[in-house]
């Protein structure tokens, strides 16, 4: 961390920004092929069908995409500075954690949103600065609500600023018995190169020369594509591969995942406090390292009578 370094966390939390974002189906087949849907699930794959279905975390994308179709700086992202929180080295930021709700479902021929962002916390860790952002995509002409996230950005030796360490998170400790189902990617070399064409372009998922500098023995996989098979896992094995029951999911990024590595989410049905739903404890994890990627995992599914429409 550069000596001096100081957060003014009065000044960071509650800050906003807006974007216009965009996608169509283009991008919702690219996405599902980046986060290991298969051939066999055209539903996912093949505009044309008339069950087309766009995977429910697709909007995590759109934040690092923006409204273009080219390639989108990594470094130069349109949110901008945050007041309060001093420049650091892009470089050194990975994905804590990440939740996703589904306020209405996504259009499936895409369209144009508007993306507002707010830092809901900046918390210091000693060995790295946590920043919490909510996104909400709303509708550019219909205006409606269409999904929720939040997520905490880690930045790696940017702690010790004797900042808040923040709040205890819910823990959600997977049953001590066999899982319900079990959902396996099978990533190859290829993997991190194919997802990042969905609009996240950070250099540590391609740049040989630069994942060594900051830590990793090669590019490492997009958190979010980790997170992502488990959501269509999710779908695919307890929610009837109906993306409509989709609700919500969060979890926590505990470890790093390399392109070529097979990636098992491990699924239990869980007690759901909100009627008409059921609750999933989920876990990742690399089968060649047995170590686990994606702990603290809970996502919530409506029973099949209680799809959402």
């Amino acid at each position: 961390m550069p000596e001096g370094y100081k957060v003014d966390v009065e000044k960071a939390v509650g800050h906003k920004s807006q974007q216009r974002v965009s996608c169509n189906r283009r991008d919702f087949l690219l996405y599902a092929l980046g986060v290991g849907v298969p051939e066999t699930d055209l539903k996912y794959l093949f505009e044309l069908r008339p069950d087309f279905s766009v995977v429910p975390s697709y909007p995590l994308v759109l934040g690092l995409k923006g409204d273009s179709s080219d390639v989108v700086s990594f470094a130069n992202r349109k949110d901008g500075p945050i007041p309060g929180i001093p420049a650091y080295d892009p470089s050194k930021i990975v994905h804590g954690e990440q939740s996703l709700e589904v306020i209405h479902p996504w259009p499936l021929t895409g369209g144009s949103f508007i993306s507002e962002s707010t830092i809901i916390g900046v918390y210091d860790k000693g060995s790295g600065m946590v920043i919490e952002q909510q996104v909400d995509l709303y509708g550019e002409k219909d205006k409606k609500h269409y999904s929720r996230m939040i997520g905490k950005t880690f930045v790696r030796g940017y702690g010790g600023w004797n900042g808040p360490k923040g709040p205890k998170a819910t823990s959600y400790k997977p049953p001590q018995r066999a899982p319900d189902a079990t959902h396996v990617f099978a990533t190859n070399t290829k993997s991190a190169i194919l997802y990042r064409l969905s609009g996240d372009y950070n250099p540590l998922h391609i740049d040989t020369d630069l994942a060594p500098k900051v830590g990793f023995k090669s590019p490492i996989l997009h958190g979010l594509a980790t997170f992502s098979s488990s959501c269509f896992g999710i779908v695919k094995e307890l929610a009837g591969n109906d993306a409509s029951r989709f609700k919500s999911m969060e979890a926590r990024f505990a470890a790093p995942v390399y392109p070529g590595e097979t990636i098992e989410t491990y699924m239990w049905k869980a007690d759901s406090k909100e009627p008409g739903t059921q609750g999933i404890i989920f876990v990742a994890k690399v089968k060649e390292r047995d170590l686990v990627v994606v702990n603290n995992g809970y996502a919530v599914i409506y029973k099949e009578s209680q799809s959402k429409l």
